[in-house]
């Protein structure tokens, strides 16, 4: 798409990744029934763009809401939840949602989500329009948490990575792929990520989640995936970049030692949960080697970044890990 948001690298900065001057983008009041607004994923649809956010109710109740916008920018989200239709005769349909992605693949846009089944898991559906939504079988079995699809077949088979957690704020996990043949029945697991350790790259030695969607590059599929360590004040979440094999997307090329962005600006260090940046969509312009981020911030509003590919690209490979 050529046409995404972007704001120019402030003067003076030396920051490969840099945040929107009138952060956040969406406030936690967005929504007559709103806690709070957060860890939403958007895609470009029609003239404009169409998103799938995570709303918590001032009952503090987990739900994902269909939203539109003509610039990226300003929202306009949906007053009621999404009302997902079973795809499937006899389907058990979960108790919650939250933490949406999405993607266009084929011919329609797949959600994925963390979804209540006994306990989380990868939920998954689809819409045509943004207006009638399809909910299919859970992907996974309990516990799991971070379900990201990748945008287009590997080998024939649809390919999305996930966190295998627990049933709580899970203090451990690393990232695997699964494919499958039918968007039903998952295997051939494949392990990618696991966290580091204190000394090689402390921002990432608890846990490791999946982030945006992943988008082909000559380098290989970039994702933006979030980090956590368990510090003194608890779980600090912060944001970094990877280079996925284009053929075999479960093999890891690059990974960054440093982050890209943590938790520094006020609405990323205090809110319902503090010092968590949470990447869950990206746009990109590839003819003006362009992105913008879209990230939850301390779970409670949800802000945009921006970045050029080439550079991230660059300083993914040049400060790797691996």
């Amino acid at each position: 798409m050529d046409r995404i948001p972007w704001e120019e690298r402030p003067k003076g900065s030396k920051d490969v990744v840099w945040r929107y001057s009138q952060n956040p983008i969406i406030n936690r009041d967005a929504i007559p029934t709103s806690n709070s607004v957060f860890n939403s994923a958007v895609v470009p649809f029609k003239d404009g763009f169409a998103g799938v956010f995570r709303c918590d109710n001032k009952a503090v109740q987990m739900n994902i809401f269909a939203g539109f916008s003509d610039d990226g920018i300003n929202w306009k989200i949906n007053d009621n939840p999404i009302n997902f239709k079973a795809h499937d005769k006899g389907q058990v349909l979960g108790d919650y949602k939250y933490d949406p992605r999405v993607v266009f693949l084929e011919d329609r846009y797949w959600i994925t989500w963390c979804e209540g089944h006994n306990g989380p898991t990868i939920g998954i559906g689809y819409t045509f329009d943004f207006k009638e939504f399809f909910q299919c079988e859970s992907a996974f079995l309990p516990f799991n948490r971070n379900g990201v699809l990748l945008p287009q077949k590997i080998d024939g088979k649809y390919a999305m990575m996930s966190r295998p957690s627990d049933n709580g704020h899970t203090p451990f996990g690393d990232i695997y792929m699964s494919y499958s043949p039918d968007m039903k029945y998952w295997g051939e697991h494949r392990h990618m990520m696991s966290p580091t350790s204190f000394k090689d790259s402390a921002w990432q030695c608890t846990k490791i989640g999946a982030g945006s969607v992943p988008f082909l590059t000559d380098e290989g599929w970039l994702m933006f995936y979030h980090g956590v360590i368990n510090t003194c004040n608890g779980f600090r979440y912060a944001m970094g970049s990877t280079i996925l094999d284009t053929d075999q997307p479960h093999i890891v090329k690059y990974r960054t030692q440093p982050y890209l962005l943590t938790p520094s600006e006020i609405y990323e260090q205090v809110g319902d949960v503090s010092n968590v940046i949470f990447p869950c969509a990206s746009l990109q312009d590839l003819e003006n080697d362009k992105v913008t981020i879209f990230y939850g911030a301390a779970d409670t509003v949800v802000a945009i970044a921006f970045g050029y590919i080439s550079e991230i690209l660059n300083f993914t490979k040049n400060n790797s890990i691996i």
